[in-house]
């Protein structure tokens, strides 16, 4: 039987967790996920966890922060006035926003602090910092 390898594009039923036994994401209920190994569209951790398994084996893969999404880094939190806030937004903690640099270029901050004045806005992705425990099946290997 042939085994997962890189180059190999392959489907995966998947739940994650976190430590505290929090699922953040699983493919329960829907189609498998599809993903080429090796192309690093995914975490690396979870792609490299797949490699060497076979058609219809299950496997838990726990994924440090270094393999997944860094640690959380804290010179990508800033305060900023809500006066820079555009008016339609009622900031809540939690609350995701797009933010434009100056070349125009988005990238997604949340909101982890305010009052009455600011609001601290945090870049890091929500997922920084954690070890991720996903329990994984390979369903299919296209080769």
């Amino acid at each position: 039987m042939s085994t997962a390898k890189i180059g190999d594009t392959v489907k995966v039923h998947y739940t994650g967790r976190l430590d505290d036994d929090t699922v953040f994401d699983t493919s329960c209920g829907k189609a498998p996920l599809e993903l080429t190994i090796g192309e690093g569209n995914l975490i690396k951790g979870f792609e490299n966890g797949l490699i060497g398994m076979e058609v219809g084996e299950k496997k838990n893969l726990v994924i440090p922060p270094e393999e997944a999404y860094g640690q959380n880094d804290e010179k990508l939190t800033t305060k900023v006035s809500r006066a820079h806030l555009p008016d339609s937004v009622q900031p809540a903690i939690g609350m995701q926003l797009q933010v434009k640099q100056k070349d125009g270029s988005i990238f997604m901050v949340w909101i982890i602090g305010m009052d009455e004045e600011t609001v601290t806005l945090d870049a890091n992705h929500p997922l920084a910092g954690q070890t991720l425990n996903f329990d994984v099946e390979l369903t299919d290997i296209a080769g």
